[in-house]
């Protein structure tokens, strides 16, 4: 570490949803700030003018305050910026170290093509050419010598300058690469460490080659991330992949388990653990140094069941609150038909059962739906057999029985044992009957809160569905 107060930067792109990668790195970057008393900025970069939009921009702010990411500075927007990237790009060709080309891409391959080299040759290096309509700016590189990144993860890495083709620093429409840009930037914003995806690595020497160009003053640190994975252990691909951390919200992860998964994403606690407290474990715990350098594979079989135990561990009464907006914009029943009431009492039940929020509609939805949605290939398994004897037998007790669910268990039992069936078997058809399906909460207590008269319904309705053939 540097005497330099520490100053780190989040730089997304808005030209999509906010990629779980880009959470991961966004987490790093916070956390290193908070732990060593720095300032994290969030920098829009925004100058692909084509592909950016401003919900993209609303989005990747509100996907990071999901996760508790919260910023010092900013947002800044890089756009705002051209002005001064364009000055220093002149500054680099008044220096001698950009030069201008007028080369089209169709000659630059038509010579790789002829040379068996691909890439730009510097054909314009010494033609000591002005500025002039499609000519870019190219930065010259030094044809001797090797540039060494250092790396927080990753060591030293060693370029040869040689292999560093002269790079485009503005294209020939006067916009300024985002290379320049970003090193202009964390240039201007004074940023210490520069943590970010490794795919940004083979950009790095570029980048402090014009830095040092610029006489930028102490370079920052940097660490690259590694990148992640699914399970054929390919890169995430937005085409491919669901890598939209606002998907999984949307989906029901919660905030603090999307973060705990995240930051085990290349990293480590001491001990193993999966479950961690991020407070008095990742904050006490994390460094930087210490994130492995091979891919990472983003695994959502772990996520959802790391989801399911901090659902699991939720007081019952936050668990209600944050099921509201599933069960608030649920389209399934009318709105007037959902009970507070019933589904409190059924929430303990289903908190147990389910491993993201998106699932609890369709663990309640037969208590507020006139008739339940019947599963075909549940009624198909469940109604066949004695289904027929089993039905009216309950549906005759069920007219009686005190109604608690230890009594209507009883009922079911006793049902099921006159038919030689055991309670698994017995209470097949009586599930599927009240609530559609084949699987659910348990059974007697989701009777208990549906009602005599709505459950005897259902029943009856079910014999005589079953009486058609």
């Amino acid at each position: 570490m540097s005497d330099r107060p520490v100053r780190v930067r989040f730089a997304p792109s808005p030209t999509g949803y906010f990629h779980v990668g880009g959470a991961k790195t966004a987490l790093y970057n916070w956390i290193f700030a908070r732990q060593h008393g720095g300032t994290f900025v969030l920098r829009i970069e925004d100058t692909d003018a084509e592909r950016n939009r401003p919900e993209w921009i609303e989005g990747i702010q509100a996907a990071m305050a999901w996760i508790g990411v919260d910023w010092d500075e900013g947002p800044y927007f890089q756009s705002e910026a051209a002005p001064r990237h364009l000055e220093l790009a002149l500054r680099l060709s008044e220096q001698g170290d950009a030069y201008w080309c007028d080369c089209t891409r169709e000659s630059i391959d038509a010579r790789a093509k002829d040379t068996g080299k691909p890439g730009y040759d510097g054909y314009c290096r010494d033609r000591a050419l002005g500025p002039g309509d499609g000519r870019a700016l190219r930065f010259r590189t030094p044809r001797e010598g090797t540039t060494v990144v250092a790396d927080l993860i990753r060591g030293d890495t060693t370029f040869e300058n040689a292999n560093l083709e002269d790079f485009v620093i503005l294209r020939s429409n006067g916009s300024p690469m985002f290379l320049l840009a970003n090193v202009i930037d964390d240039m201007d914003m004074g940023i210490t460490h520069v943590i970010r995806g490794e795919e940004h690595l083979s950009n790095t020497p570029k980048a402090l080659l014009i830095w040092q160009a610029l006489d930028g003053g102490p370079v920052p640190t940097f660490a690259h991330v590694p990148i992640l994975v699914n399970e054929k252990r390919q890169k995430l691909s937005k085409r491919r992949d669901p890598v939209a951390l606002e998907g999984y919200r949307d989906e029901g992860y919660l905030p603090e388990a999307m973060r705990n998964f995240l930051m085990l994403l290349g990293w480590a606690p001491a001990g193993g653990e999966e479950i961690v407290d991020f407070d008095t474990v990742i904050m006490e715990q994390f460094r930087i140094e210490d994130v492995h350098s091979s891919p990472a594979f983003f695994d959502v079989v772990k996520l959802r069941a790391i989801n399911g135990h901090y659902i699991r561990a939720l007081p019952v009464e936050e668990f209600v609150a944050r099921c509201r907006p599933w069960l608030d914009d649920v389209n399934v029943w009318e709105p007037d038909a959902f009970d507070p009431a019933v589904f409190a009492a059924m929430a303990p039940l289903v908190q147990e059962r389910v491993t993201v929020l998106s699932e609890v509609p369709g663990y309640v939805d037969f208590l507020f739906l006139d008739e339940p949605v019947v599963d075909p290939s549940s009624w198909d398994k469940a109604m066949k057999g004695d289904a027929v004897k089993l039905l009216a037998s309950v549906t005759e007790a069920f007219e009686h029985v005190e109604w608690t669910a230890d009594s209507i268990k009883a009922a079911v039992t006793a049902a099921g044992e006159a038919l030689g069936l055991k309670l698994a078997k017995a209470q097949a058809p009586v599930r599927v009957a009240i609530t559609g399906r084949s699987v659910g909460p348990p059974l007697f207590e989701s009777i208990q809160y549906l009602g005599r008269e709505r459950t005897l319904a259902r029943l009856r309705a079910a014999s005589a569905r079953l009486a058609l053939g």
